[in-house]
């Protein structure tokens, strides 16, 4: 039993990804919402918006999806290329020297020269790894996550223009959402963080606002 490997419980994406999504997503759609003129609105151009709003975070859920896949290739490679390279040392501390930088620092700083010769022969027993990396089951479903994720915490925003008539009260309906779920995202980025969750949740409002404002003036 002790002998067995432990297994890795990676998240497809860790907190601060997932509220980083969170928020560029807001942005992306309330540009949209953010632009419709209430005043003079009718309901074309509510369904303009809409269909504007939900198929720009469609277009972003599958963009994000496919650079999720590049980045597990990515990762994938930089490994075989690391195994290979401490495979190929031509003396152990070269091997020692690849294996300490491929590792988190407080990791590294808490091994030692046997630590790290462990490492390297566990390594040099490993079955011949693959001559290229390849994406499996779990970064596909991955990246099927990461789209479902970015699409769905963000059309409750375009949520209140599907059922209320009046553009006016759907719109306010609408940023209260948004300022609601700007607040959260704060409010969750400041645990990552060890920060105050209630100044950082504010702090997010104001910076969405911001961006959303910048983005619509220059024509985003």
């Amino acid at each position: 039993m002790m002998n067995e490997p432990i297994q890795t419980s990676k998240r497809v994406l860790e907190p601060n990804e997932r509220i980083s999504e969170v928020l560029f997503g807001l942005i992306m759609v309330l540009t949209f919402t953010g632009s419709l003129s209430v005043a003079d609105a009718g309901r074309d151009d509510v369904r303009t918006m809409l269909i504007g709003a939900i198929g720009c975070n469609l277009a972003w859920g599958m963009i994000d999806g496919v650079f999720y896949l590049m980045g597990c290739l990515a990762e994938k490679g930089k490994n075989l290329d690391t195994l290979r390279a401490v495979r190929q040392a031509g003396d152990p501390q070269a091997a020692h020297r690849l294996i300490a930088d491929a590792v988190p620092s407080p990791l590294a700083d808490v091994l030692d020269a046997a630590d790290l010769e462990r490492l390297r022969q566990k390594l040099n027993r490993l079955p011949e790894p693959p001559g290229r990396p390849r994406l499996h089951r779990d970064e596909w479903l991955g990246a099927l996550a990461v789209f479902f994720w970015v699409f769905v915490t963000t059309f409750p925003v375009a949520v209140p223009f599907l059922f209320l008539r009046s553009a006016p009260v759907a719109m306010r309906v609408s940023n209260a959402i948004a300022i609601a779920m700007l607040f959260l995202a704060g409010f969750a980025y400041a645990h990552c963080v060890g920060r105050s969750p209630w100044l950082v949740g504010l702090s997010m409002v104001g910076l969405g606002g911001v961006l959303v404002a910048l983005t619509i003036a220059l024509g985003g």
